[in-house]
């Protein structure tokens, strides 16, 4: 008869078991020592060896022949165990026998010397499913056991223990295992079993195991027999349903270039081939926590991601991506997958989502503006944000008047505010513009708020002229104006030309009067305004 997986590679020997080094160190020292307690309390989640580990536990307090402190499995006692024929290493599961009368019948029992081991030992699994009154009857016979008599607990969900019940065990954590610890037990058994299996397959189903080597055996048991034990890459996306790294990666990509129409196209061509919705939504979500992830914490994000994409699938995506889009890409996809369980079509669900991510301006909620804020405000920073074109004969009057003169001719010099003009004009000084404005931009580029660097850049979108005492820059547009005009921004402009110039120096932003530039932002400008209005929704700095 087939035996699964996960069954036949269950581990024999403290030494065999994975990932949990500190918790079998610990019990092989005390069996050495002869230091065992009356009962133990193991603790963690699915598959990480709670159950295994009391079974060791149970041969190696009865093994004849024991070395250092690992069951031989080769005498009567540890074969018997092995078998499950030995009657006094009782295993209960505490789902199905959670009522007092159960533990009535244990406790009575319990008081009885063994009939061919050492000690009578009781594994209780899933303890936290007994009841509250079944727990009163445990108590007593844990709290003052005979000698002969060990109790093993063993619980996913250690807040529903009682207090009373702690206090009297040992209690050891069993931790989520590595994904390169459940990738040497897989790739051990697929050795073992004559499977052929690329290592990027192996790698795949450690991730997707999360943490549980059960559930890894488990999968690799299901994509073996399904592909006649020749396991790559794509047998294991075909058999579970799964979309695939690249895809997932191909419609993030196309989120990021708010194109709706392709990342439609690529969700229904995966429905369409049998990929489970969630599935793809889990991906997704997980992609861009990954993302978010990388971008607020760089140095040490690498090690907390969980590798449904590659390095080099998630650079652009982490460049072309602000960490508020992120972030509400991340909660917007929960909220989608966390809708699932009462929805009648997911299909149409995600459609919506998908449509919402590649649109944020669809929606009026303030975590999608806010997203878009901060998408403009990365572009800003990093200098993807360029000047507008300017006019045949602006761009003819700068390249004749390259020394000295200011960006315009007489006749279309935008006036200058009320403030600016001094009792004699024409003998107010001016600073040399050829040096000056290069060698500033250097200097205040480094300083300014990161959300203005962008505009601080030689050909960029800002252009400045001193005249006397105050240094006049000009915008070429609403939107550079709107973000220059904070003072935040224009304290260090001042403090930089002020150290520059050796005297203290004023600063007034102009709009540029020339080429029509700011109703071509006309909707950044109602995006700025918006944002204005609002600062305390948006908290823009």
């Amino acid at each position: 008869m087939y035996q699964a997986l996960y069954r036949k590679y269950r581990p024999q020997t403290f030494d065999e078991v994975v990932g949990q080094r500190a918790v079998t160190q610990t019990l092989k020292a005390q069996l050495s020592g002869g230091k065992i307690s009356h009962a133990y309390l193991f603790t963690g989640t699915r598959g990480t060896g709670k159950t295994s580990c009391a079974k060791i536990l149970a041969k190696a307090v009865n093994c004849e022949n024991p070395h250092d402190g690992n069951p031989c499995n080769a005498c009567p006692a540890c074969k018997s165990i092995d078998a499950g024929s030995c009657m006094d290493v009782m295993e209960i599961d505490a789902a199905s026998n959670n009522g007092v009368d159960q533990v009535r019948v244990l406790r009575d029992e319990a008081v009885y010397t063994p009939a061919t081991v050492k000690m009578r030992v009781y594994i209780i699994d899933e303890v936290h499913m007994l009841s509250i009154s079944a727990f009163n009857a445990l108590l007593k016979i844990i709290e003052e056991p005979p000698a002969h008599l060990l109790f093993i607990l063993a619980t996913t969900e250690l807040h529903k223990v009682p207090a009373t019940i702690l206090s009297r065990c040992q209690r050891f954590s069993f931790r989520r295992l590595l994904p390169e610890d459940i990738a040497y037990r897989l790739n051990y058994a697929a050795y073992e079993e004559g499977i052929r299996i690329e290592p990027e397959a192996i790698s795949l189903l450690a991730r997707l195991a999360d943490g549980a080597l059960r559930d890894g055996l488990s999968l690799l048991d299901q994509c073996a027999s399904a592909s006649e034990g020749n396991v790559t890459s794509e047998t294991v996306y075909s058999v579970l349903g799964l979309a695939g790294d690249r895809k997932t990666a191909e419609i993030m990509t196309a989120v990021a270039n708010h194109d709706a129409q392709t990342a439609l196209k690529l969700f229904n061509d995966l429905y369409s081939g049998g990929k489970d919705v969630s599935a793809m939504v889990d991906e997704l979500t997980m992609l861009a926590r990954d993302l978010l992830i990388l971008k607020t914490a760089e140095k040490d994000g690498l090690s907390m991601i969980s590798g449904v994409c590659t390095d080099e699938e998630m650079k652009p995506l982490s460049a072309a991506l602000s960490a508020g889009e992120l972030l509400y890409m991340t909660e917007l996809l929960q909220q989608t997958a966390s809708g699932f369980a009462r929805s009648a079509n997911r299909k149409l669900d995600t459609e919506l989502c998908l449509i919402q991510l590649c649109n944020p301006a669809l929606s009026l909620d303030v975590k999608a503006i806010n997203a878009r804020l901060t998408r403009l405000e990365d572009r800003v920073a990093n200098g993807q944000i360029v000047a507008a074109a300017q006019s045949p004969k602006a761009a003819k009057t700068q390249q004749s008047n390259d020394d000295e003169a200011p960006p315009w001719d007489d006749d279309d010099a935008p006036p200058l505010p009320e403030e600016l003009h001094a009792p004699e004009p024409k003998s107010a000084p001016r600073a040399p513009q050829d040096g000056f404005w290069p060698d500033f931009l250097s200097r205040v580029r480094n300083v300014v708020p990161i959300k203005a660097r962008g505009f601080f850049a030689p050909n960029g979108p800002l252009h400045g002229e001193v005249i006397g005492d105050m240094l006049i820059l000009t915008a070429d547009s609403g939107f550079v104006k709107g973000i220059v005009e904070d003072e935040k921004v224009l304290s260090e402009v001042r403090a930089a030309a002020g150290n520059m110039l050796g005297r203290p120096i004023a600063v007034k932003v102009v709009l540029k009067g020339a080429g029509g530039s700011e109703k071509d932002n006309g909707a950044f400008n109602e995006l700025l305004r918006f944002g204005q209005e609002h600062s305390d929704l948006f908290k823009i700095k």
